[in-house]
């Protein structure tokens, strides 16, 4: 009997020697390296140094699905759409969970409008989202979701001075309104924990903060400045331990309306500088009419995309219907 080893197969040597570091089955197959073993080893072919098993195996894995096995005309899995197609597209499919956003601007720019509109669309496109406000109830938020979805005016609804047409339009807009997985909340609490508690009950992927400057900071209270920074510091470790975006509104501390260009810009948001360094994407909310009335097109906005941490930076245009408080796509309009 002969107990000598049997050579591999020819076949198993080819497929041995034709294995590159560079393909992705070889980076999920690759051995663990102990350091305290020795170098690493060497693929036999490309002579190139393994690949630790331990580096982010499982989000390797989880990107190369994607890449894999692309969904033709739907975002990624971990995206949110925003229902604007142009700011989409600057974004890559949307807002991505676990990331930062901030949007700022000019009082009375329509910050809380395009937040609302946000929220909404998103909730639209199926994503389960939660929008807490700060400054009104949920029945004045709902009147506002009327109003921008139905093109109404807002005092028309409160008034109920409505045709019979634009009430059973309204009607319509409610009904659709209650479907949505869309939840209000009220931005009350003592604590920052306690006043982002009812988010958890539903589930979320997207999360609507209006507005940063009425968020409880997550330490005890010291100047505005160091409680929004440790509030915007709060938030991010938050979207990254819960998996959800985050869009926080948030007014701009040392903006200056006078100065030859009044557009926002990253060290308009103050809060000790945290905004610029915390935000994956900072937005800012730009009308032309309000600094030099008569000049330009009336409505005309650029939403500006100040910092993108993981793609190009521009702007969007949009048009603002000032009367019902609601924003479109300039280049892809609503019908």
């Amino acid at each position: 009997m002969n107990d000598k080893p049997q050579e591999p197969s020819r076949r198993k040597k080819d497929e041995e020697e034709n294995e590159s570091p560079d393909d992705p089955e070889t980076w999920r197959r690759v051995d663990v390296w102990d350091p305290e073993k020795g170098p690493p080893p060497q693929h036999a072919a490309a002579g190139t140094p393994g690949r630790p098993k331990s580096l982010g195996r499982q989000s390797l894995n989880r990107l190369f699905d994607r890449m894999d096995t692309p969904e033709l005309g739907n975002p990624p899995a971990d995206t949110v759409p925003t229902g604007f197609p142009s700011l989409d597209r600057v974004l890559g499919g949307g807002l991505r969970q676990r990331d930062l956003v901030v949007l700022g601007g000019d009082v009375g720019s329509g910050k809380s409008a395009l937040a609302l509109s946000l929220a909404m669309r998103s909730a639209g496109a199926g994503a389960c989202v939660v929008f807490f406000s700060g400054e009104m109830s949920e029945d004045r938020i709902f009147e506002r979701a009327m109003a921008i979805e139905g093109r109404t005016q807002i005092d028309q609804i409160r008034a109920a001075k409505l045709s019979e047409q634009t009430r059973a339009a309204i009607g319509g807009v409610a009904l659709r309104l209650q479907e949505l997985p869309l939840h209000i909340h009220p931005l009350v609490g003592l604590r920052f924990d306690e006043a982002l508690a009812a988010a958890w009950d539903h589930d979320p992927r997207l999360i609507v903060i209006d507005y940063l400057q009425l968020l409880p900071p997550p330490t005890g209270r010291l100047t505005l400045e160091e409680d929004c920074a440790a509030a915007l510091r709060a938030l991010k470790t938050m979207a990254l331990e819960r998996d959800v975006a985050c869009l926080v509104v948030a007014q701009l501390a040392v903006h200056a309306r006078d100065r030859p260009d009044p557009r926002p810009n990253l060290d308009d948001f103050g809060a000790l500088g945290s905004v610029k360094q915390h935000a994956d994407i900072v937005m800012g909310l730009y009308r032309e009419e309000m600094y030099d009335p008569g000049r330009g097109v009336d409505g005309a906005t650029e939403l500006i995309i100040a910092k993108n941490r993981n793609g190009p930076t521009g702007f969007v245009d949009l048009y603002f219907h000032q009367q019902y408080m609601r924003f479109e796509d300039m280049l892809d309009p609503d019908e």
